[in-house]
């Protein structure tokens, strides 16, 4: 499975820059390519990013997660999460499970992954207690 360059441009500007909260990506199977579906802007919140993943698909995605420590120190964690619905199709999850890995490592600067089947596996709480 390749990965389109502006997967790669569009995380770095996110590290980098921080000009989104958030990037969802998707399998193109036509061209068998990891391209980008959404950038989510920085004035975006967590709960406008798990809107934006379709219900029953599979897709990748990345977040600025922002918190306070308990020291009162501003934090950035940036967030890898695979989103795999069980009401995707089974060949869409096989395909996202089986390039998951490639596509994570063209991604340098990921602090912390998720799986997630259903939204509340990767509800605020549980990204809090992983980043804190």
């Amino acid at each position: 499975m390749a990965v389109n360059d502006e997967c790669k441009l569009k995380f770095l500007e996110l590290k980098a820059k921080r000009n989104f909260r958030f990037i969802i990506f998707k399998i193109d199977e036509a061209i068998q390519q990891v391209t980008v579906e959404r950038l989510g802007q920085p004035n975006e919140s967590y709960d406008d990013f798990t809107a934006a993943l379709p219900s029953n698909e599979c897709r990748y995605a990345v977040f600025d997660f922002d918190f306070v420590t308990s020291e009162n120190c501003q934090k950035s964690k940036i967030f890898f999460i695979a989103w795999s619905p069980d009401t995707s199709k089974v060949r869409s999850k096989m395909l996202y499970a089986s390039s998951k890995d490639k596509f994570k490592r063209e991604l340098d600067g990921i602090q912390f992954e998720l799986q997630a089947t259903d939204p509340s596996e990767m509800s605020i709480d549980i990204v809090k207690g992983r980043a804190v």
